[in-house]
């Protein structure tokens, strides 16, 4: 991770923001005073609340860590405001928000193409990185596509890019 880019759009960026602020000034503070009530009990070699505190303490420091790297490496991606026109000569990158038609069922499907750390394919968001994203990425609308890297190969129409 040291210096690999990540691609993210800004609100996905400011979200990373907004959690590391929030671990760092809040948090954090708060594992302290556990830290320190779990110390008053007494012996800390049989201390389980001292242990789980500590523990604590290390999962958010391990974050706030892993955090500062996405941070640092980001790259925000621009992204379509879905109110433009799609120029005739418009291809998907990342940012896209794009409609496909899934062409063994005929069935659309409309998702954004950003980074992996906010992928969400549930809520429409999909990875740059699956095998669909890098199918159709660099494609314009009316390409059929085949997505290859499964397990049954299938195709699909690209009908919208915004």
């Amino acid at each position: 991770m040291p210096n690999e880019k990540f691609y993210v759009t800004k609100e996905g960026y400011n979200d990373l923001v907004k959690e590391h602020e929030e671990l760092v000034h809040k948090t954090r503070a708060e594992v302290i005073v556990e830290l320190q009530e779990a110390r008053a009990q007494g012996d800390l070699s049989e201390n389980a609340d001292y242990d789980a505190a500590r523990e604590h303490q290390a999962q958010v420091e391990a974050r706030i860590r892993e955090l500062e790297a996405l941070i640092k490496n980001s790259e925000i991606i621009e992204e379509s405001d879905g109110k433009k026109k799609a120029a005739k000569n418009a291809v998907v990158k990342l940012g896209s928000v794009v409609t496909l038609k899934d062409l063994s069922d005929n069935v659309e499907s409309t998702f954004s193409i950003v980074g992996s750390i906010e992928a969400d394919p549930l809520n429409g968001k999909l990875s740059n990185n699956t095998p669909l994203a890098e199918a159709i990425l660099d494609h314009k609308v009316g390409d059929v596509v085949t997505v290859s890297r499964v397990d049954e190969p299938y195709d699909v129409e690209i009908t919208k890019i915004a």
